[in-house]
């Protein structure tokens, strides 16, 4: 049995490697400040001898035995992040140190959760990893992007520097149940508007692309990745390289819902890609991944938990 602790435990992702990590019989520590997180998400974990909440914020020090560490502590929707942009730079940033000391003192294994925001607003389609990005440093987006950055920059110098066993996944546009309803991300964006009737807001025409994975073929790859050897520290990209215009998103999420929403068009936002797929081909060589779910059958369970929830 191993002892895992999980930063930002209760949120979206979180809670779902948090209840993977259970069913494959590790002990498992559950940290969480409730930013974005939510005790909801994980109350059902609760009775689990082996499952234990921390409130905590990992821009403070903590001290602990374990064995591994995900880090995926951080705000991840705009809404969020830009609520109080500094706090993110810090959640990146000093969370990342305190997370590879506590690696360090204790010789566990320890996954960044970093994203492909990293990329920016790309200039090479599909992003491989060694892509260096296209990243507006002073922009609206840049205390996720840069702190993103910023948090690989000290994994890689941890790992050379005092030989920290790392791992380094750039997670790409996730989905699933368990999202906030109003985190101002696309897909819980649209379901909730059309299960509400309302107005479908598509930023720009529409035209902009991006590649959804369902956030159970995210938790198998993070697996995958914690278990490979030390000698593999990535970067890696995990995500579906399925591409769709943010029309056909609406236009799926209204067929599904049977919704009466009308699409309608706003101003783009600041620094808003225009294009987002993964190349995967390092994932499928490494770890032998490939995402199982469509995005037809992703969308439906998504949709049958926000039925759920704003029902209550």
């Amino acid at each position: 049995m191993k002892k895992i602790l999980v930063t930002g435990g209760a949120g979206f992702i979180g809670s779902h490697l948090c209840e993977r990590l259970l069913r494959e019989g590790n002990e498992v520590i559950c940290m969480d400040n409730y930013f974005t997180g939510s005790k909801s998400n994980v109350t059902h974990l609760m009775n689990n001898p082996y499952f234990e909440i921390i409130r905590h914020d990992i821009t403070m020090p903590y001290y602990v035995e374990v064995d591994e560490i995900y880090n995926l502590a951080c705000p991840a929707s705009p809404i969020h992040y830009q609520f109080n942009a500094i706090k993110t730079i810090k959640t990146s940033v000093m969370g990342a140190i305190n997370m590879l000391g506590l690696a360090r003192r204790t010789k566990a294994k320890i996954l960044q959760a970093s994203t492909s925001e990293v990329y920016g607003d790309p200039e090479v389609h599909p992003q491989k990893e060694n892509y260096w990005g296209h990243v507006n440093p002073v922009g609206l987006r840049s205390c996720y992007d840069e702190g993103k950055r910023c948090a690989e920059s000290l994994f890689i110098n941890y790992y050379k520097q005092n030989g920290v066993r790392i791992k380094i996944v750039r997670i790409f546009n996730t989905y699933g149940p368990r999202m906030h309803p109003h985190d101002g991300r696309v897909v819980s964006n649209f379901i909730v508007q059309a299960l509400e009737n309302k107005d479908i807001t598509v930023y720009g025409k529409g035209t902009q692309t991006r590649s959804f994975q369902y956030v159970t073929d995210l938790i198998e790859g993070l697996i995958r990745m914690m278990g490979t050897d030390d000698l593999f520290i990535g970067p890696l990209n995990i995500g579906n390289p399925g591409e769709f215009t943010i029309l056909e998103l609406a236009e799926k999420v209204i067929k599904l819902t049977k919704s009466n929403s009308k699409i309608i068009h706003l101003s783009l936002p600041e620094d808003d890609p225009i294009q987002r797929q993964p190349d995967i081909e390092k994932a499928q060589d490494k770890l032998c991944w490939n995402p199982t779910i469509s995005l037809d059958e992703g969308l439906t369970y998504t949709i049958d938990y926000f039925k759920k929830i704003l029902d209550k």
